[in-house]
């Protein structure tokens, strides 16, 4: 049971905070993980307060049981969360729990053998080769009240180019620096959980990048952002998914044509072009090959061919 009055360090506030900055600054964890699991555990905290009947503690969190966990999740399914939002948030308690095991010795039987509610599979939606050429070539000519600057159109293309011709996922190619181009061959990647991966650059985003980067009034120096925002600012996610609505309204595609469905879409192409899983999950940097296997349930069409010869935009 929770205690009335404990100590700063036994508290689930102090270690919840403890957690997030572990996130930020050792797993290097993504700018929208941390403010899910971020989210979540403010929530679960607030779910125990009242759940214990006072400020939840260490040893509280290592005495909960399955009915509370399931009572967790139960309150969470009654404000409207479906299944695969429910899984991510005990996905959440559970890495919570690894890191207190590892930190503060706390062990949970309990949170390790629970198991998610099942949810039907959802598929990756791809861009078509077709959609993924448009998108890039109206970044590069298209005008509107916003974007009336060359360098600005040179930067969306150049970015688009990267997300598909590279698979990068938005918060990696946002991250990457100045001292990162000239782009060769291949260009190095840090991902989720701050693992490195090497991915080959085709030559249309090498000079998509280089011609941006002749445009850009910002940067220059090694530690620079490489895309910026039309006020030298580092270009958020926020914005290029805004500016990817706003060419994807334009051009009449669906919602679902994002900046991540180019990833899909590069996935999916090299896979119909008979790419191999592993190298693709390499490619990706998927720590599981089931994550990459359900681009094999895509209907394979408009077959290319392997992508060290013949990508969209090599």
């Amino acid at each position: 049971m929770a205690q009335s009055e404990i100590s700063s360090e036994n508290s689930l506030a102090h270690w919840r905070g403890a957690f997030e900055r572990y996130l930020k600054s050792e797993k290097r964890a993504s700018a929208y993980t941390l403010r899910n699991y971020a989210a979540t555990l403010s929530r679960f905290e607030v779910f125990l307060n009242g759940h214990l009947g006072g400020s939840a503690t260490l040893n509280d969190l290592s005495r909960l049981e399955t009915r509370d966990f399931r009572a967790y999740l139960a309150a969470r399914r009654n404000e409207g969360l479906g299944p695969p939002s429910l899984k991510l948030e005990l996905s959440a308690l559970k890495t919570f729990y690894k890191f207190l095991g590892k930190r503060a010795d706390v062990e949970n039987d309990a949170i390790s053998a629970m198991r998610g509610p099942k949810a039907k599979e959802r598929l990756p939606r791809p861009v078509t080769e077709t959609d993924a050429d448009a998108l890039i070539d109206a970044a590069a000519t298209m005008k509107t009240s916003t974007r009336k600057k060359t360098w600005e159109q040179a930067r969306d293309a150049a970015l688009i180019t990267l997300l598909y011709g590279a698979g990068l996922r938005i918060s990696e190619a946002l991250s990457l620096r100045w001292s990162d181009t000239p782009l060769g061959e291949t260009l190095r990647i840090k991902g989720k959980g701050a693992k490195t991966r090497l991915v080959p650059v085709v030559p249309a985003a090498r000079e998509a990048v280089a011609a941006y980067q002749k445009l850009c009034p910002y940067g220059g120096e090694a530690d620079d952002p490489l895309f910026y925002s039309t006020r030298g600012k580092p270009l958020s996610a926020t914005l290029a998914q805004r500016t990817m609505a706003k060419l994807r309204a334009a051009l009449g595609l669906p919602d679902s044509a994002t900046p991540h469905a180019l990833r899909h879409g590069f996935a999916t192409h090299l896979l119909s072009a008979g790419g191999d899983l592993r190298a693709i999950q390499e490619l990706l940097g998927h720590s599981s090959l089931a994550a990459t296997q359900r681009y094999t349930k895509i209907d394979r069409e408009n077959l290319l061919k392997v992508f060290d010869k013949a990508h969209p935009r090599a």
